[in-house]
């Protein structure tokens, strides 16, 4: 394996994952802007700009200067349109773009009423179900102003109006893993909150809550600790929960603790079917190769194997800070985060069959793969990585 081309210099830090199409590969920065690469050689095929971007003097707090695209967009391709929310003017839009030319189809407000645009971040992958675009909102880091956990639907056809759901806390309770949430067969979709202000009352703060296609909600879990958890900022939400078969839920935050639930009953607080602990503290997202569970930690990269309504751990290879993974190839690919390193390791043992240095990388970079390749970011450069061969 080897690396066969990094892109040139984009204009902007890319928070969101690859997306790999039709022998192309998108990429969406912090300037707004969505490209299409050429997944062989990596030249421009078109760049699309949705406007400038928001400059961080203008949020009440966080970390992301400037901000424009965040959350991961994503692709339909039984119409051939991407899907992405930038965030220009204080406004947060949906523009749908033809893959084929970067054309812009039509544009949508995508900020629900009430809404504090100066303290929420689009920070979520968006889904894609039931003709609709899903698009959770979470906070800014630093947790300042009032702010809440939102989804918005809206019409992959551009009609029809905005669904919405507001995680029913007094403030906080974001919906912010990279990850995004998960949709079952159903139709239905199940997003993870971060904390909320109560120690008291139960507000869904650090929760799984399962959502209708149209946003009402049919059902929650929170851990036993809840009050805990929000009290000091230990976020179940920040990976978003990873359906693991028919029926299983998998869920897992700043804790460290896994969680499995049962899909058909979330089961309410404490109502999990088994739980367990499983490293330091894990963010971004989950991958899963059927029967197991690739977990990134602060504490390094870990394999889970299920077995019925229990897990194990089948082994935690430890000393780097992991970045969301995937899977392809008998390969778990994962970004060490604080060394800015691509690894590539043994699904069957954890074995670190390899490893190629970055340039700097952003907090929650995940790599993506197709058409024999891993692609991935390294702040604002895209690099390609050829499968097989030496």
């Amino acid at each position: 394996m080897r690396s066969d081309w990094a892109s040139q210099t984009l204009d902007g830090d890319v928070y969101a994952e690859p997306l790999v199409y039709a022998g192309d590969v998108f990429i969406a920065t912090e300037n707004n802007s969505v490209y299409a690469l050429d997944a062989l050689d990596g030249s421009v095929i078109w760049r699309t700009n949705l406007g400038p971007p928001v400059p961080g003097g203008e949020l009440q707090c966080g970390d992301i200067f400037p901000s424009g695209i965040t959350g991961t967009p994503v692709i339909d391709p039984s119409t051939g349109m991407l899907y992405v929310v930038s965030f220009s003017g204080l406004k947060h839009t949906l523009s749908a773009i033809k893959v084929s030319t970067g054309s812009i189809v039509f544009q949508l407000a995508a900020d629900p009423p009430g809404f504090d645009v100066t303290s929420q971040q689009q920070r979520s992958a968006l889904s894609l179900a039931n003709g609709v675009v899903y698009i959770p909102y979470g906070g800014l880091y630093g947790d300042c102003g009032s702010y809440h956990g939102w989804v918005v639907g809206l019409a992959a056809n551009g009609t029809g109006s905005m669904e919405v759901y507001q995680v029913p806390t007094g403030n906080e309770g974001g919906v912010w893993a990279p990850s995004g949430g998960a949709v079952d067969q159903s139709g239905d979709l199940y997003v993870a909150t971060g904390n909320g202000e109560s120690s008291t009352a139960f507000d869904h703060g650090d929760s799984v809550i399962k959502l209708s296609p149209s946003l009402s909600e049919l059902g929650y879990f929170a851990p036993s600790n809840w009050a805990a958890l929000n009290q000091g900022d230990d976020d179940l939400g920040t990976a978003g929960p990873m359906i693991t078969g028919p029926g299983n839920i998998f869920e897992i935050g700043k804790e460290g603790v896994g969680y499995l639930l049962n899909s058909s009953a979330l089961g309410g607080i404490g109502g999990q079917m088994f739980s367990a602990s499983v490293c330091n503290s894990s963010y971004g997202g989950n991958a899963y190769s059927s029967p197991n569970v690739f977990v990134p930690c602060t504490d390094g990269l870990v394999e889970l194997h299920l077995s019925q309504k229990t897990f194990s751990t089948a082994w935690h290879v430890s000393g780097f800070d992991a970045g969301p993974p995937i899977v392809t190839g008998g390969v778990v690919w994962t970004v060490d985060i604080s060394n800015a390193t691509l690894l590539g390791l043994s699904v069957s043992t954890g074995h670190r069959a390899y490893s190629f240095p970055l340039s700097s990388v952003v907090h929650f970079c995940g790599p993506g793969a197709g058409d024999g390749r891993v692609f991935v970011a390294g702040a604002a450069v895209v690099y390609s990585f050829l499968l097989g061969g030496p």
